[in-house]
């Protein structure tokens, strides 16, 4: 078993199920073990690569370890590909297991296992990890699809931070139905409207439905010549990047917009010059096709070029 530091913050990814499950399970760990309520703090890719690591000690999950986390008393629970080695931190990592999953080892570990929660655990792997042979496939998107229709905060706040409250919650039926309805419908409306980036990249327009599982079936069918795929959405104020792949490809493309993720499933958080989904088509396929590098740390500035190039 694991000498875990105390943690100052917990910190966790904000844009799926997978952040939300493994930072509230690792939240009630902390509490078993010091018997103290530690703060929950969840990041999006790009807002979370600029923050700075100012706590002495932390646990974090759902974010790839990297040099910047090899921090004496620092826990990482993650499992995206890393070629770090931790000298100081303390690693809790498994590429074949969610977050979620790994997190509720440890809780297990602790005693704090329950009926519920492994009901809770098991569909949010499977949903996070695209488990499709699994039998609660369909049933595991629904509960992935929660944090994508009502967002992290929203759905902390409606279940008051306690992830049992999430298991067979009503909202799950009206997920069932978009899934039922919305999702054929979307599929054969989006298979129409797929503009082009670059060679081997492709906007997918979307309307209704899941985009996740369009985008997916959208791919495994090869009803496009493109090997990644990206789906753009307003988050806030913000425009937001999802590219997905079957090859690798989609994190090697989202890492050029200083975003991150899985080898097929990444996303990234546009410029704040990028205020509508038509300009971020716009500033996805003139960097997709410059013909030298930018620096990442210059993405603004781009954009504000070219937005004077229009006028």
């Amino acid at each position: 078993m694991l000498t875990l530091p105390k943690p100052e913050v917990i910190i966790t990814h904000e844009s799926d199920l997978d952040g939300l499950v493994a930072g509230l399970l690792l939240q009630r760990l902390a509490q078993k073990i010091y018997g103290d309520s530690v703060p929950l703090q969840a990041y999006h890719y790009n807002f979370w690569k600029q923050r700075d690591l100012r706590e002495r000690a932390a646990w974090v999950t759902d974010f790839t370890f990297e040099p910047r986390l090899d921090r004496q008393d620092w826990l990482v629970v993650d499992h995206h590909v890393t070629e770090v080695a931790p000298k100081n931190a303390h690693l809790h990592h498994d590429l074949n297991k969610s977050a979620g999953l790994l997190a509720y080892e440890l809780c297990r570990q602790n005693g704090l296992a329950t009926p519920a929660l492994d009901r809770l655990v098991h569909l949010n792997n499977v949903a996070d990890l695209f488990l499709e042979t699994d039998p609660d496939f369909d049933v595991a998107g629904d509960y992935a699809g929660l944090v994508k229709i009502y967002n992290f905060w929203n759905l902390h706040t409606l279940i008051g931070g306690e992830l049992e409250k999430l298991l067979d919650h009503p909202l799950l039926e009206v997920m069932a139905v978009k899934r039922r309805v919305e999702d054929p419908i979307g599929f054969e409306w989006s298979k129409r409207n797929i503009t082009e980036l670059s060679p081997t990249v492709g906007h997918v327009d979307t309307l209704v439905g899941n985009t996740n599982s369009i985008v997916h079936q959208l791919l495994e069918r090869g009803a496009t010549k493109y090997t990644v795929l990206v789906t753009l959405f307003r988050r806030s104020n913000a425009i937001f990047a999802s590219f997905r792949s079957r090859n690798g490809e989609a994190r090697r493309v989202a890492e050029k917009f200083q975003g991150g993720g899985h080898a097929n499933a990444a996303g990234a958080l546009l410029p704040k010059s990028v205020r509508t989904v038509q300009d971020g088509v716009d500033f996805l396929r003139q960097m997709l096709n410059a013909k030298h590098e930018t620096p990442l740390n210059n993405l603004e500035s781009l954009f504000a070029g070219l937005e004077v190039g229009k006028k």
